[in-house]
């Protein structure tokens, strides 16, 4: 399996964290990467941000168009809508990029996981699936796929990793109440999941960013 192509930003000499973080559908790796600045604060250490760009493949509910898409969406009804086989491809995926850090000199326990919709979707059933626990999961405007699967295949250091949720109250997309029955479905494991719910819709907002800082601050200083 060929690596995915990536768009990377690094924020100082001899990165000592990575964040692997995953676009949403239709989008590419250059569309997170102008959060960079937004999300620093002074006394972080250095970090390296990958953005991968997800495959190009057929999208069944926009008509079958060829776009950057993590998995097929068949469905109109979210719930039933991600393609098992494109997820567990991506999911692989990510597994490749996490080892490649690691061959860059970054351990799992100082490499985090984020995404934005689809992309944290599959940030999500990555995390959730190691072996090696990584050191965070942000799941952004987002849900657990395939869920009725994990709690079989869910490993122990999965469920041992932090999580951080983030929702708009308002997203015609990807609605908050999928989002929260993925949080709670994850605290069920054992999980601990910290959700955060905003006026919002399908998109980011700065006190998003601003509570997200936070989180990252924590799992910086415990690393």
């Amino acid at each position: 399996m060929s690596l995915l192509e990536t768009v990377e930003r690094e924020t100082g000499p001899a990165p000592r964290w990575s964040i692997v973080w995953l676009h949403g559908l239709g989008a590419d790796g250059h569309d997170f990467a102008p959060i960079v600045p937004e999300l620093l604060r002074p006394g972080w250490p250095a970090l390296r941000f990958v953005f991968p760009h997800a495959p190009v493949r057929p999208v069944t509910i926009n008509n079958g168009v060829r776009m950057r898409a993590w998995y097929d969406i068949r469905d109109l009804s979210i719930e039933q809508r991600a393609d098992e086989q494109g997820v567990r491809e991506s999911v692989a995926q990510v597994d490749a990029l996490i080892a490649r850090e690691n061959e860059r000199g970054i351990p799992n326990e100082r490499l985090l996981l984020a995404g934005f919709s689809q992309g944290g979707a599959i940030a999500l059933a990555a995390g959730l699936r190691r072996e090696a626990a990584v050191a965070g999961i942000a799941a952004l405007s987002t849900y657990l796929p395939i869920a009725g699967l994990t709690a079989a295949e869910a490993t122990a250091a999965g469920k041992a990793t932090p999580v951080f949720m983030a929702h708009g109250a308002h997203d015609p997309v990807v609605p908050e109440g999928l989002g929260a029955r993925s949080r709670d479905l994850m605290r069920g494991l054992g999980m601990a999941v910290d959700w955060h719910s905003y006026p919002m819709p399908h998109s980011v907002c700065a006190e998003e960013i601003r509570d997200l800082g936070d989180w990252l601050q924590t799992r910086f200083q415990a690393g």
